[in-house]
């Protein structure tokens, strides 16, 4: 669309939902969606281990209305490469960037960031490589207050790109939890992507204890029986 100009969104205006809001507010939605980012690991874990900046969830790209209806007292912006734009007016944008930041009508203030991920039917599938794919049935898991967050393995993949510190921080406290099929699964969907990324190393040193304390995600797919290989 020509003539929007887009603006730098305000970053220090961040005063984050917390999971368990979020939640409420979306209770009624059929539309498949998940806590994605930092919150999703502390979600696995049971516990909050740092602070989070922000609120990121995820939903399928074509059901991202089923989301906004839920939210009528957000306005919606696509962000990417440091600008944003407004939903309405967005244009080709929306399409070129999977981010939507949802910010309060009454006090302008940032409340979460909606990922806008690809999708067929009821299979997710990554927005990094069409060849992984998951059942949102497996891909979802949730708290004992029916939080749904994504599988740590899966928040995993998309943290390893960036690899900030506080990536690597939720890599190395994750990792004694994730039992070998979630391992295997991170690792090969790791290989497929970003064949030198260090962790696939790391992933390769051992594998957990399953008779060990803490949450496991037993629902893991085991190695490339959870992706679809096409082409």
């Amino acid at each position: 669309m020509q003539g929007v100009i887009p603006f730098e969104p305000d970053v220090a205006a961040w005063e984050a939902w917390r999971p368990e809001e979020i939640a409420r507010r979306l209770a009624g939605v059929q539309a498949p969606w998940y806590i994605a980012g930092g919150w999703a690991i502390d979600l696995f874990l049971g516990k909050q281990h740092r602070e989070h900046e922000d609120l990121e969830i995820a939903a399928p790209h074509a059901r991202f209305g089923d989301i906004v209806a839920a939210l009528p007292d957000l306005d919606f912006f696509v962000v990417g490469d440091g600008l944003a734009w407004p939903m309405n007016e967005a244009g080709e944008m929306f399409d070129a960037h999977h981010q939507t930041w949802a910010r309060d009508r009454s006090n302008k203030r940032w409340r979460l960031d909606l990922f806008r991920e690809p999708a067929d039917g009821d299979i997710w599938i990554s927005r990094r490589d069409e060849r992984i794919r998951l059942p949102y049935s497996q891909l979802i898991e949730r708290t004992a207050g029916w939080i749904p967050y994504g599988r740590p393995e899966v928040i995993l993949l998309f943290k390893a790109k960036a690899s900030r510190p506080k990536d690597e921080d939720d890599f190395a406290t994750v990792l004694p939890r994730l039992d070998t099929r979630a391992r295997t699964w991170l690792r090969e969907a790791l290989s497929l992507i970003q064949p030198d990324h260090p962790w696939i190393t790391t992933l390769q040193e051992g594998t957990r204890d399953d008779s060990g304390d803490g949450p496991s995600n037993n629902r893991a797919a085991s190695g490339l029986s959870g992706m679809s290989q096409k082409g």
